[in-house]
């Protein structure tokens, strides 16, 4: 068994189009590599720093993420029969945890990540931010009572 922990550039790709972790910025890797039967048992924890947008406000939103990482490197020479597509190998004497990092860490991110638990968003009328001017509203008439509003202006025209 080894304990091994390393800084390491965050690879490409890392996340999704609303939040994810930056190209080049530092993950932490803390593992523990246990040599098997079949091959090298891979378990520990990633941390980053995630970037994104507020689903609500679109302000941008900065998130520490820590995810729990367990992964099977099977020997490349496993006998005939044993293939599976989900099983990762080693290659040669090393092991590339670039595809084992991005499936612990992609489910780890908010699916709608917001900049606090109440934020009240952006008005849907005009874009303006609800934060800033929590009174804000717009005086809007429901659209089935359209044809009546035009009734009663004619009606004041008449008198």
């Amino acid at each position: 068994m080894r304990t091994v922990r390393r800084t390491v550039p965050a690879p490409e790709g890392l996340g999704t189009e609303v939040v994810g972790v930056p190209a080049g910025s530092d993950l932490e890797l803390d593992l523990r590599l246990e040599a098997v039967m079949e091959g090298v048992l891979v378990t520990g924890k990633v941390r980053g720093t995630a970037a994104g947008e507020c689903v609500r406000c679109l302000d941008p939103v900065t998130m520490d993420v820590s995810a729990d990482l367990m992964e099977l490197f099977a020997y490349p020479d496993r006998e005939a029969g044993e293939e599976d597509d989900d099983v990762r190998e080693l290659d040669g004497d090393f092991i590339v945890l670039e595809d084992a990092v991005r499936d612990a860490v992609v489910p780890a991110l908010p699916f709608q990540p917001v900049c606090r638990d109440d934020c009240p968003g952006l008005c849907s009328e005009c874009g303006a931010r609800l934060a800033d001017d929590p009174g804000h509203v717009h005086e809007s008439l429901d659209p089935r009572w359209a044809a009546l509003q035009g009734i009663l202006q004619d009606d004041e025209k008449e008198s």
